[in-house]
This record gives C-alpha cells, structure tokens and sequence, in this order.
C-alpha cells in the first residue's frame, strides 16, 4: 500500500509527489504531462524562469519527479473509492490502495453527454480494456476525445462484431481499424430504458450494445462517490481538504485562478497536510 496516491501529472501534482516525497512517504501517482502546459507557448509570469515555454517546464518537472521515488503510472484513473481506512484506486483494468489521496486532475470544461451519468455501468463504460469482455461478439460505438481512444477503438475491434468510432477530436485516424465505421458528428445524448440502447447524435443515431466514452478525464462525481463539487471545482478547507477525510485537491480543480505558481504552492499544502 502506498502512503499517497496523487491523480494528475501537471504542476500540481507534481509539486505534491516532491513533497511528499521529501516527507519519506511512498508515493504514486497516476496520468500524463500536462497538455495545457505542453502547448503552451511560453510562461510569462513565474517567477525565476521568466519566458519559459510550456515543453521545457513539463521537462523540468519531470526532471525534478525523476529524483524521487514516486511509482508513476501512465494512466487515467476511472475511479477513487473510499475504504474509510484507506482508499482503492482503478487505473484501467489495475487496482491500487493508499492510505492517502491528492487530485490533481485539472479542470475541465467538456460538457458530459446527457444521461451519460445515468447510464454509467449500465450500457455506458469508461474504459474499453476492462469491459470488453462484456462485449464479446457484439455492437459497440466508441466516443473518442483523444488519440488513446483509437488505440482502444482498434482493441474492441478484435472483440466486437462491429465498432462505431465518433472522434470528437483533431487526429489522423489513418491507423484505425478498416472494420470500424467511422461516424463524424456530435453526441447529444443517451436513450435507453434500463441501459443506454442509442446514442442520438446531431445528425442521426446509433444503436448498440455497449458505447464508450474514451477521454482524458471525467466528470469529478464519477470519479470520486460523494465528493463534494461547485461545477466543475472540488470544494477544500484551508488545508486542501475536500469533503472526504484523507482525500485532497490541489490546482486548477479547486478553482480560480488558473496560474501554475498557484497549483504549484496548493499541490505543496496538500502533500504537507496529507503527510500528517
């Protein structure tokens, strides 16, 4: 067991790991670099690294992460699960237990598709690897919102009788499957009695068995049962403390502004506090 697990990859997290880590904790965390931070262009305003651009700051955090020992795992967590003593983390088809936990997933501002909450485990599914079996032989439509998501549209194709890919993102598909359809319009919502049966789209529908949602978060009350949120933000006390005892959050998902010397200082506390 880990004495902190740290869900995200971005300043905040990263910041969390560090300090944990001089703390003597075994620490693990979990996601990718930082998009928002790749693609930024330069960082004007931290303090030190004046003009820096958003690749050579992501390399510099995970020159300074490679120092410690933190376990990092290049995966999404679908779900945070709260044992009372303890905490288990599902990282695609893998379980993982700490005592403690600090998420720094980000903030985003995708909008779910309707009755995507209300469906999930029932028709809907997060993760193509774990559920597949399910589908065996069957119809399945893939919700891509990144490059993963074809990797795993390929994967369902070895399962399933048919597969449904709808990018919702800019990428060249050209290393998708041949058998899989691909259908370019928006999802609107699912339909369904006791689990989703189609998925309405701008210009049409799609019946199937199972569809899959593939992006690179979730929403924050899917992630977390009973986690306290106001939109898209996790509530936290002065500590970075949410609702649930031993859990924290740190970053842009606690709320405004969205600056990295504020996600840096925030992912600090809650790594000190979870120490304790």
């Amino acid at each position: 067991m880990y004495d902190i697990a740290i869900i995200g990859k971005g300043p905040a997290g990263i910041s969390a790991a560090i300090n944990a880590y001089a703390r003597n904790k075994k620490v693990i965390i979990f996601g990718q670099d930082s998009k928002k931070i790749l693609w930024a262009p330069s960082i004007p305003n931290y303090a030190g690294l004046p003009n820096i651009t958003g690749n050579e700051f992501m390399e510099r955090l995970n020159d300074h992460l490679k120092t410690t020992d933190a376990f990092v795992v290049n995966q999404n967590v679908l779900a945070v699960y709260s044992m009372g003593t303890h905490f288990s983390i599902q990282a695609g088809t893998e379980m993982y237990e700490a005592k403690k936990v600090i998420l720094a997933t980000g903030v985003d501002f995708k909008k779910t598709i309707e009755n995507e909450d209300k469906f999930l485990g029932s028709g809907v599914s997060y993760c193509a690897t774990c559920d597949a079996p399910l589908y065996k032989g069957r119809v399945v439509a893939v919700i891509g919102y990144n490059h993963e998501s074809i990797e795993e549209a390929n994967f369902l194709a070895t399962v399933c009788s048919k597969v449904y890919f709808i990018p919702q993102m800019k990428e060249d598909l050209s290393n998708l499957d041949k058998n899989i359809e691909v259908i370019n319009s928006k999802p609107l919502r699912f339909e369904g009695s006791f689990s989703a049966e189609k998925l309405v789209l701008e210009n049409g529908e799609i019946a199937a068995d199972g569809f899959f949602v593939l992006k690179d978060s979730y929403p924050l009350t899917s992630l977390v049962p009973g986690l306290e949120v106001d939109g898209p933000h996790v509530k936290v006390d002065r500590n970075m403390e949410t609702n649930i005892k031993g859990l924290y959050a740190a970053g842009d998902v606690v709320g405004k502004p969205y600056q990295i010397a504020k996600a840096v200082g925030e992912g600090q506390i809650a790594a000190l506090n979870a120490c304790e």
